[in-house]
């Protein structure tokens, strides 16, 4: 790189170049071009905002009431009047559907959130922190992490009862270490930097540094994995809501609709089929997307353009 007319020798170009070897995801203008034109990121995105659509309007999309009850219309299949039939309490397929991607999408991104803004916090103070506080914050983060996730999800919701609220405690508690060790890795690799000594150098406080430089260069990897999780997220709440021990019925998910077209599956077998579908394409769609992120934002990954 060829030092500008404003640029102070042996210091500020330095301190450029490093920035740029140690931060690779950074969101510019050829990750974006990258990133459209790459079909499977574009198709995640698609399937990703139309389902974030679905949960926002579901009031208004809804063609029904998903709690209304016609138990003389029970078991229809699919037709123009209900487009995804009906289940075994006469309740449209399609409104629960519907309604129940905002409980999937609601209690998903919460507990990635949360989990993402702890983990960020947790794994900078290991990473920059003291070595002892390291020491007790990794022995912490190991002892979560070696906890087997179903039965440590059972365990919680058998103390605190079924609920979004607990589903949203026992992701945050099984992702924030995993999270954290990610930002402390992140973080240590970068504690040693040229330009973060010459912050420490000027007078530069661990706030500030943590803040400016660590902060903003740790998210994007973050990002990248958090969007391969929510579609983990959505298929354990699915998965214990099936089981019973997830959103509590009548309210919509699409773990209860599983369960209840298990339960009427010679009856019904549309049901399974149709509560199926979503989480599917939505699997899909954080999945692709998450690639897509990974290839535009990282030029190691790149595949679509742009510089490797």
């Amino acid at each position: 790189m060829s030092s500008g007319p404003d640029a102070l020798p042996g210091v500020a170009e330095p301190a450029r170049e490093e920035a740029t070897e140690e931060a690779p995801f950074v969101v510019r203008g050829a990750g974006l071009r990258a990133f459209l034109r790459d079909p499977m990121g574009v198709t995640g995105a698609v399937l990703v905002a139309a389902f974030l659509l679905m949960a926002i309007f579901a009031p208004w999309i809804a063609p029904y009431d998903p709690m209304a009850l016609n138990v003389m219309n029970k078991f229809q299949p699919p037709s123009w009047q209900h487009w995804a039939g009906t289940d075994q309490l006469g309740r449209d397929l399609l409104s629960r559907l519907i309604w129940g991607s905002r409980t999937a999408l609601y209690i998903a991104l919460v507990a990635t959130g949360v989990s993402a803004v702890l983990g960020i916090v947790l794994g900078m103070i290991a990473g920059y922190g003291p070595r002892w506080l390291d020491a007790v914050l990794v022995l912490i983060f190991d002892s979560f992490s070696t906890l087997p996730m179903i039965l440590f999800a059972l365990a919680v919701i058998t103390v605190l009862g079924p609920g979004k609220e607990t589903l949203i405690l026992v992701v945050v508690l099984i992702s924030v270490p995993y999270y954290a060790r990610l930002i402390r890795a992140q973080t240590l690799s970068m504690r040693e930097s040229d330009y973060i000594q010459a912050e420490r150098t000027m007078g530069a406080s661990a706030f500030r540094i943590l803040g400016v430089h660590v902060a903003p260069n740790v998210v994007g990897p973050l990002l990248i994995v958090l969007s391969m999780d929510i579609p983990v997220v959505i298929m354990l709440e699915a998965g214990l809501s099936y089981l019973g021990f997830g959103v509590r019925p009548p309210e919509p998910s699409w773990g209860n609709i599983l369960n209840d077209g298990y339960v009427s599956l010679r009856s019904a077998p549309h049901m399974v089929i149709v509560a199926g579908i979503p989480l599917v394409l939505s699997t899909l769609g954080f999945t692709f997307l998450g690639e897509g992120l990974r290839d535009a934002l990282d030029p190691r990954f790149r595949r679509f353009g742009g510089p490797r």
